[in-house]
């Protein structure tokens, strides 16, 4: 598959040099830090009780003093008393889903908004965009940030948004075929529920207009995209973001290399931290991913835990931008089962090796005595043998015991047999009793 470069221009951010992206970034977090002490009561007592001043920032390495955020910082002070701006600059409000609790709430001033569209522009640009594209957007729309981040980012880019958002996936189908776009940007695990039914209805998925996928909101392996790209026939780029930090945008792939989503460094500083203890480590090590907004207004973030795991590692296609590995996990999304950490990406990165089996899986917790237990539902794929089918199950039980360490019950589903997600796919359903 060839790659897919835009014909847009870059930003001159984009070119600049190391220095002088760093100097940036000093400058606008003294900005940060000082409008998150000044103008919210959480961040003042927050500092205050850490012992530490906006003033006392001299250097990118002293944000280390200062306190994390995290996401229930957010949830204690539900809806509003986080925000730094009166409520007459708030712009827009979104929100989290809410399934387990309080749902976290951002709010967005004009120019924060006006910052989450050119940070997405840039985002669809480094994926492939060119000039006169349309790009199907099937990220839900309301209070998730997918669907309008993603529609403000491709007008921004001067392309045209075809704002589907999601369900009603036989009309997807429809659409893609008669308003032929060239980019989707879609959950990837909602791309194979349209792959799914492009077959259904008959037709070559591979054989559609799209020619680039954006893909995010959910932790996706290397293998998931390799079996994406060869049933659509497209180039697949990873897009990564979260809502209390801005929403999609705040890193992208970028299609000429495809090794890791580009930190926007301008707008979002990022850090590695040793999950357990908060130390701070350096680039090339593996820990907890967290960031410092530079720019936002009405929700300023400082050090905000994402619980994403991941690594730093130098800019390759932006030089001067830091990239992170691709995020498979995160230690949210940790089970452990007899003492071993298990994440699903690691059962869903066995699963796509094998051509009997669908990528359509969910890991479902349950309980033997004082054990945890783990039962790995999958599908077979379309038409396979029952006998071809009894030979996976074998060998894929052998190697989730192999690779990770644990025995696991598998079962195979016929096809259908695992719910669809209209979003973020359900991977882990908790079964054990309360």
């Amino acid at each position: 598959m060839s790659t897919r470069l835009t014909d847009l221009p870059l930003e001159p951010i984009e070119t600049a040099s190391r220095d002088e992206l760093q100097a940036l970034q000093l400058q606008r977090l003294k900005w940060s830090l000082d409008h998150a002490y000044q103008h919210s009561p959480v961040y003042r007592r927050k500092f205050d009780e850490a012992g530490v001043h906006p003033e006392d920032l001299k250097s990118l390495a002293d944000l280390a003093r200062f306190p994390f955020t995290t996401k229930q910082d957010l949830r204690d002070n539900y809806p509003f008393g986080m925000f730094a701006v009166p409520q007459d600059q708030v712009a827009r409000i979104h929100a989290s889903s809410g399934t387990t609790g309080k749902p976290t709430v951002v709010g967005y001033t004009l120019r924060d908004i006006d910052t989450w569209a050119t940070v997405m522009a840039r985002s669809i640009r480094a994926s492939g965009a060119r000039r006169g594209d349309k790009v199907h957007i099937s990220y839900g729309y309301g209070l998730f940030t997918g669907g309008l981040g993603a529609h403000y980012g491709v007008e921004k880019a001067g392309l045209t948004a075809i704002p589907f958002g999601g369900g009603q996936t036989e009309r997807q189908v429809q659409l893609i075929q008669d308003f032929r776009p060239e980019i989707i940007m879609v959950t990837p695990s909602y791309m194979l529920a349209i792959a799914d039914e492009f077959e259904r209805q008959g037709l070559d998925p591979a054989a559609s207009s799209l020619q680039v996928g954006i893909f995010g909101a959910e932790p996706w392996t290397p293998e998931m995209r390799v079996a994406i790209e060869r049933r659509m026939g497209i180039s697949a780029v990873d897009i990564y973001g979260l809502s209390e930090v801005m929403g999609p945008g705040v890193a992208n792939e970028c299609a000429e290399t495809k090794d890791g989503p580009t930190i926007w460094e301008d707008h979002f500083y990022p850090e590695i931290i040793d999950p357990n203890t908060g130390e701070v480590l350096p680039d090339g090590s593996f820990g907890e991913l967290v960031f410092t907004s530079l720019s936002k207004e009405a929700l300023p973030i400082v050090r905000y835990r994402t619980r994403d795991l991941t690594r730093l590692l130098p800019g390759t296609a932006r030089p001067a931008f830091r990239r992170m590995e691709k995020i498979t996990g995160r230690s949210d999304d940790m089970m452990i089962i007899r003492g071993v950490n298990v994440f699903p990406s690691q059962i869903e990165e066995l699963i796509l090796k094998h051509a009997e089996l669908a990528p359509h899986y969910q890991c479902v917790l349950g309980k033997e005595g004082h054990l945890d237990t783990l039962t790995v539902r999958v599908e077979c794929a379309h038409g396979v043998e029952p006998d071809t089918v009894r030979q996976a199950r074998d060998t894929l039980m052998h190697e989730i015991k192999a690779y990770i360490g644990v025995t696991v019950a598998l079962e195979i589903l016929p096809s259908g047999g695992v719910e669809r997600s209209v979003g973020k796919a359900r991977r882990i359903v908790d079964q054990r009793p309360r």
